[in-house]
């Protein structure tokens, strides 16, 4: 396996992380190279990111971990969460489709129900089930809290 290292993004690493996000097909809202943490391997290749992206609300969201579909399944999109939750004061919130819930779950994330998301998930959560009843096959959305 080829050694993966962990950085900081550049601005011109700004559009290499909006084509990976609209690849991997998750929410292309709110991409600042600047929030952003990049896996890169040894040929100087980005092959995943992640970000801890701030709402109005004041509260944030640990968002947009994606990782180039060659390299899933060797730890970088892990590696990726627990650098970014060490950057973040708790709590730490994200949202993610039902399905990846456990792979969070690992980090502490747990779920929570409408009543206890802050009012910028609670939005999310609300416009998620409505989309859903109108296009069932987009799944489930959870949101999660970490601290």
């Amino acid at each position: 396996m080829e050694k993966i290292n962990l950085c900081a993004a550049t601005k011109k690493d700004a559009p290499v992380i909006r084509t990976l996000i609209y690849e991997v097909g998750i929410n292309p809202i709110g991409l600042n190279w600047r929030r952003f943490t990049l896996a890169v391997n040894e040929h100087g290749d980005m092959i995943g990111c992640g970000q801890i992206k701030p709402h109005s609300d004041g509260s944030h969201e640990l968002a947009s971990i994606a990782v180039q579909p060659g390299y899933h399944g060797l730890g970088i999109g892990s590696q990726l969460v627990l650098a970014l939750i060490e950057t973040a004061d708790p709590p730490l919130y994200l949202t993610c489709r039902a399905e990846l819930q456990s792979f969070y779950a690992r980090f502490g994330f747990v779920t929570l129900t409408p009543e206890r998301m802050p009012p910028y998930f609670r939005r999310i959560a609300r416009l998620a089930a409505f989309i859903q009843t109108v296009i069932p096959s987009m799944g489930q959305l959870r949101v999660m809290r970490r601290g």
